[in-house]
């Protein structure tokens, strides 16, 4: 196993994590998360709203670029196996 530069095996609970007992610890997880939702910034309304039209525009060229390579390769399996009608 390899070890940090502290000694400590990670994913292993230290000294201080065995001490603190199992609601000590689900405690200190939901100290840590209101600590980083703190450093979230909200965009301002301008930011969002570019934000919203990038996603907008970035979904609609997909659903193009997806459309035209199903009819595509749609066409290509028609011309390879036939529209399955058989002759007479």
């Amino acid at each position: 196993m390899s070890h940090t530069a502290t000694g400590q095996t990670p994913g292993q609970p230290t000294d201080a994590d065995r001490r603190r007992g199992f609601l000590g610890r689900i405690w200190l997880f939901f100290r840590q998360v209101v600590g980083e939702l703190k450093k979230v910034v909200t965009p301002t309304r301008r930011e969002l709203v570019n934000y919203v039209l990038v996603v907008l525009v970035f979904v609609a060229f997909m659903m193009v670029l997806i459309s035209l390579l199903d009819l595509g390769f749609g066409q290509v399996a028609i011309w390879l196996f036939g529209d399955g009608t058989q002759a007479q």
